[in-house]
């Protein structure tokens, strides 16, 4: 058979893997001469990284093994670590990796992966006696012995039930738990030695592709960090988030409270009707939450509240649920909308790739902004602009706005907690900056998470159909410029924040499913998009639909923003 790997062909004989073609077009761990993930060369004085090695495969927009043997001739993309689909299989081995290491010395702990924490992942491991920082030192020797053995990593096929019986007499319950919604009669399963185990996606051919980590102890946990994404070879840093860790720490607390940590907890919730009391704590928690903001603001005698976030993370409804808790303080905000201030769309400039990039934030009329902001929280008299995005320019007319001692000003924006927003004149003690973000901390199981970055394009998949008619194709397109964007201008301020709150409804997923799901299945497989939208719908999968509970869900929820009904878009 021939196989054709990003233009270059080699031949397989029948029964022979992609790994196989690999190996032919020296692509493999054992050619390469230097480093697994990348290989460093220059060249007329120019320095750069040459990701290298293969860990699995796209046909037709579906992620493969590299361990899988096709039938017939393949046109294949092979993906490495500079590439999304690429760097969550490296994760996920490195994951597995962890978790069997953790098996061999802990047998009896419990390993629970929670969430991204910066550049790696925030693990704990409940054990006796507790985690210590010995302990993270021998599990990470452990990994490496693993690493080193370049163990094969093979998928087999369990039947349900036997799935079922087998983790409930492994004490995984939160598995068996889960299969027990699962709609189809199998089961696929990755090994390392003895250990089996399952993770919803492919892996690495084998452990030694997944050389490149590091643990860091913390307090009742460890961090596995993950290679650098400007230096790959070399394990990112640990960075003390000790802001958002306290928002993953309220939302786990939360889940416990609402006995909905994992999605086989939500799903029993949902059959058994018990979903409603969960939307309505859920809902009430939130409204505490922004009441709790609104009085540090009011403590603060902040003068303008700056709320940023990412995509979808509900700036819009946050900004509007303060404004509301504000007046009850006796406050009366004013709101503006750091839109207002783009560029017009021909005099945003083009970046290296001649496209315009809408997410940088010299998209936004900077001196402009700093000027009415400083004016306007002197209590002066400014007009502000308006701009239209059907012609994309600025209006000719803007908005008079002037501040009493009274009326505060929220300011919404992605760019919002940016110090290149401030000039010199601008108080900065009369600022009060909030961040918000759809930060889950709902798992799929104890050792597989929803990535947080999934659960935002949920949300967003569903309002761009319903909102502005946009196709599944279209968003999940424009999605990696959208991550760019965020990792560049948005991620790196978080922590300046002086109050960070997560948007999450623990309850979203199940009535957001319905929305989207039969859309995504239609995304054909000769589509770029497809790969990502099969990756959506088998997460979904496991989710039961909540279906004849949305009048349960006030019109002042976050989640409106998304499905519509949300109070604060009307016009009446």
């Amino acid at each position: 058979m021939k196989i054709t790997a990003d233009s270059m062909v080699c031949e397989i004989k029948h029964g022979e893997s992609l790994l196989d073609a690999v190996k032919k077009l020296d692509l493999d761990m054992m050619s390469l001469a230097s480093r697994p993930l990348t290989a460093f060369w220059k060249m007329e004085n120019i320095e750069a990284h040459c990701y290298t090695v293969m860990l699995a495969a796209q046909i037709g927009g579906e992620v493969f093994s590299l361990r899988y043997t096709p039938f017939k001739d393949v046109d294949i993309h092979l993906l490495n670590y500079k590439e999304e689909a690429g760097r969550r299989v490296y994760e996920r081995t490195l994951q597995f990796i962890f978790i069997a290491a953790v098996r061999r010395l802990f047998p009896a702990a419990r390993v629970c992966v929670r969430y991204t924490l910066g550049p790696g992942l925030y693990i704990t491991i409940d054990k006796e006696p507790a985690l210590g920082e010995q302990d993270v030192l021998k599990l990470e020797a452990e990994m490496r012995n693993i690493v080193r053995a370049a163990i094969p990593l093979e998928r087999k096929r369990l039947d349900i039930k036997d799935a079922i019986d087998f983790y409930e007499r492994d004490g995984q319950t939160d598995k068996a738990a889960l299969l027990k919604w699962r709609k189809f009669s199998y089961f696929d399963v990755y090994t390392i030695g003895g250990y089996m185990d399952y993770f919803y996606g492919e892996m690495a051919p084998s452990t030694d592709y997944a050389d490149v980590f590091r643990l860091k102890f913390v307090e009742g946990a460890v961090i596995l960090l993950m290679p650098r994404s400007d230096e790959p070879d070399v394990p990112s840093d640990y960075e003390p988030l000790p802001k958002l860790g306290i928002v993953f720490k309220q939302s786990d607390d939360w889940g416990k409270l609402m006995h909905c940590s994992t999605v086989g907890e939500l799903n029993t919730l949902v059959s058994t009707g018990r979903i409603r009391e969960l939307v309505r704590v859920n809902e009430a928690l939130h409204e505490k939450s922004y009441a709790n903001i609104a009085d540090k603001i009011v403590a603060r005698s902040a003068r303008a509240v700056l709320v940023a976030g990412p995509s979808s993370s509900g700036k819009t409804t946050s900004a509007n649920r303060l404004a509301t808790q504000l007046r009850v303080l006796g406050q009366d905000p004013k709101m503006l909308s750091l839109d207002n201030y783009y560029l017009d769309r021909d005099a945003i400039p083009a970046d290296e790739n001649g496209q315009k990039d809408l997410e940088h934030i010299n998209t936004l009329d900077i001196p402009r902004f700093s000027s009415d902001l400083a004016a306007l929280m002197r209590g002066e008299q400014v007009e502000v602009p308006v701009f239209d995005f059907l012609t994309g320019k600025r209006a000719k007319e803007g908005i008079v706005m002037q501040l009493h001692p009274d009326e505060p000003l929220i300011i919404e924006g992605i760019h919002a907690l940016n110090p290149m927003l401030l000039n010199d004149d601008i108080d900065r003690d009369k600022l009060f900056r909030v961040y918000v973000s759809a930060l889950t901390t709902l798992n799929i199981d104890d050792h597989n998470r929803i990535h947080t970055t999934d659960a935002r394009l949920l949300r967003r998949l569903v309002r761009d159909y319903e909102t502005r008619g946009a196709s599944m194709e279209h968003t999940l397109s424009m999605w990696p410029s959208v991550r760019r964007g965020e990792e560049k201008w948005i991620f790196p301020y978080q922590e300046n924040a002086d109050a960070l709150f997560n948007t999450t409804l623990v309850y979203e997923v199940s009535v957001l499913k319905k929305y989207v799901y039969p859309l995504l299945q239609e995304v054909p497989k000769e589509s770029p998009c497809y790969a990502a939208a099969r990756d959506i719908t088998k997460v979904l999968n496991y989710f039961l639909d909540a279906d004849g509970i949305e009048d349960e869900i006030p019109p002042t929820s976050i989640l409106r923003e998304f499905i519509g009904g949300c109070t604060f878009y009307r016009k009446d």
